[in-house]
């Protein structure tokens, strides 16, 4: 009984030993990603149709040049719309659709994040403040061109021109799932 009395009691001591150390960096649990809509991502008070009127639009003629410089007016606008400032350094987890910039044999090292199908690719592209620049660190493997997911990380306010589109945010070093519907 002696001898067992002398081991339980050091390995006791060194479990109370350890629990009162405190947590390294390293230890702390990292914060959880808040699921986020993308009306979020603009601020409040900006318009994005605010310098174009209904009867504006409604009477140009497709393929006129009235048309060609609206929507260059258009897009320099929505190109430079502004990032809500909120959500800069913010964990989010954000739906949206695979819009791919860099692959290397079907693995993707960086994608445009943007909220609704066809986005940049069959339509203009959406305001800057609407599309997400994604870079990972390694591949990501299984993933094609307007794939539906769920992307976690966070967010940055940083604009890139990039050839499917301008984006006011990045997501650097991204967890990239699988958008599954929620069961109602």
């Amino acid at each position: 009984m002696v001898t067992r009395t002398f081991v339980v009691v050091p390995a006791l001591l060194l479990a109370l030993l350890l629990t009162a150390l405190p947590a390294t960096a390293t230890d702390a649990p990292t914060a959880a990603a808040k699921e986020t809509a993308w009306e979020e991502l603009m601020p409040r008070d900006w318009d994005p149709m605010k310098d174009f009127s209904a009867g504006e639009i409604g009477l140009v003629q497709e393929g006129s040049v009235k048309e060609r410089n609206m929507m260059r007016r258009m897009r320099e606008l929505w190109d430079s719309a502004p990032t809500n400032p909120k959500l800069d350094g913010a964990r989010v987890r954000l739906p949206g659709y695979v819009v791919p910039l860099e692959e290397v044999k079907g693995e993707l090292k960086e994608f445009l994040l943007v909220p609704y199908f066809g986005a940049c690719i069959h339509s203009p592209p959406p305001p800057a403040n609407q599309i997400v620049h994604v870079k990972a660190q390694a591949p990501l493997k299984g993933w094609r061109t307007m794939d539906a997911v769920w992307v976690s990380g966070t967010l940055q306010a940083a604009r890139a021109d990039t050839a499917m589109g301008a984006s006011g945010y990045l997501i650097a070093d991204p967890q990239v799932e699988r958008y599954v519907l929620k069961p109602r």
